[in-house]
């Protein structure tokens, strides 16, 4: 099942042809499907070094193109900068062979999502992940400031699209609730914390896990700056209760700070839920999880109100 209304196909055999056409010196190289649960990317390995990257959903082609490039600047960026991996940029494809966007080449890194190797309850996996935060908030803005309309600026900018959550959860979960805890966090205030450089989208899927402890992070095109606490979604959407009390600690978060994270988790959290709940349902379970742990450490129930849907 698609999981956007304008989901492109990406076959192998597609990947092999443009490959091959645009790129002959990895015409030796094996090409095969990464299966996994991300909803922005088809992602096909090619040979052992190399992670090709294929827009899922349908675009204008420069657009695309500049969206690309404005990855590959921030991978860049990021690159050397913490002690943790992440993937380089290596080239651009371009439309072809049926696949009407361009496309981009990337460093393949080894290790196992968390998706896949829960590293919830591991101490050293939230004081790894501190040290990421505490990391990327080192590095310089350069005087940027957040420019952009998603996660990382305003929490009441996102009235409308939690109001579409709410709207289309009724059946799934407990709404009520959820709004009454919505009507709290969209009035925490900025204070005075300046924007620093984020990920922006530390979810499970985008962290690399080995024995328990933080191995490498993907999918880093977004970093760049934001609000301070946006990083703080990974307390919610990686961590148990006794190691994100660690990861707060370590990075010695005050009580605003700490509850805009949990802020910006809910909004990303309430909207993968509903969206996924057909076509991506690890990603909508990861959804539910992360409310779980938000409204635990409320002191509250998340509660169910699937009726007779039977979901997961």
């Amino acid at each position: 099942m698609k999981m956007h209304a304008n989901q492109l196909t990406v076959s192998p055999e597609t990947v092999r042809t443009l490959v091959d056409q645009q790129f002959p010196e990895w015409r030796s190289l094996p090409v095969r499907s990464i299966a996994g649960h991300g909803t922005v990317n088809a992602i096909f390995r090619i040979g052992d070094r190399f992670a090709a990257r294929f827009p899922l959903e349908s675009a204008d082609v420069e657009s695309t193109r500049r969206q690309l490039e404005r990855e590959g600047e921030a991978a860049r960026e990021l690159a050397g900068r913490t002690r943790f991996p992440t993937p380089e940029p290596v080239a651009l494809g371009e439309p072809g062979a049926g696949y009407p966007l361009p496309w981009s080449v990337q460093t393949w890194l080894p290790g196992i999502v968390a998706t896949d190797e829960d590293p919830g309850e591991s101490v050293a996996f939230a004081r790894d992940l501190a040290d990421l935060i505490g990391d990327l908030r080192a590095i310089d803005t350069r005087g940027r400031a957040f420019a952009g309309t998603g996660r990382g600026g305003d929490l009441r900018s996102h009235d409308a699209w939690m109001e579409t959550c709410f709207e289309h959860s009724e059946q799934l979960l407990d709404v009520p609730r959820l709004r009454h805890l919505w009507a709290t966090l969209r009035e925490l205030p900025r204070g005075t914390a300046q924007d620093m450089m984020t990920h922006g989208d530390l979810i499970p899927g985008n962290v690399l896990v080995s024995a328990g402890r933080l191995a490498g992070i993907l999918d880093v095109g977004g970093f760049g700056p934001a609000d301070p606490s946006l990083d703080l979604v990974s307390a919610w959407h990686v961590l148990d209760a006794g190691p994100r009390r660690v990861l707060r600690d370590h990075l010695v978060c005050d009580d605003l700070e700490w509850e805009r994270g949990k802020a910006w988790a809910f909004v990303q959290a309430m909207g993968l839920v509903w969206y996924y709940v057909e076509s991506n349902p690890p990603m909508s379970r990861m959804g539910r999880r992360s409310l779980e742990r938000i409204m635990a450490s409320t002191g509250g129930r998340l509660g169910d109100n699937r009726g007779d849907r039977g979901r997961p």
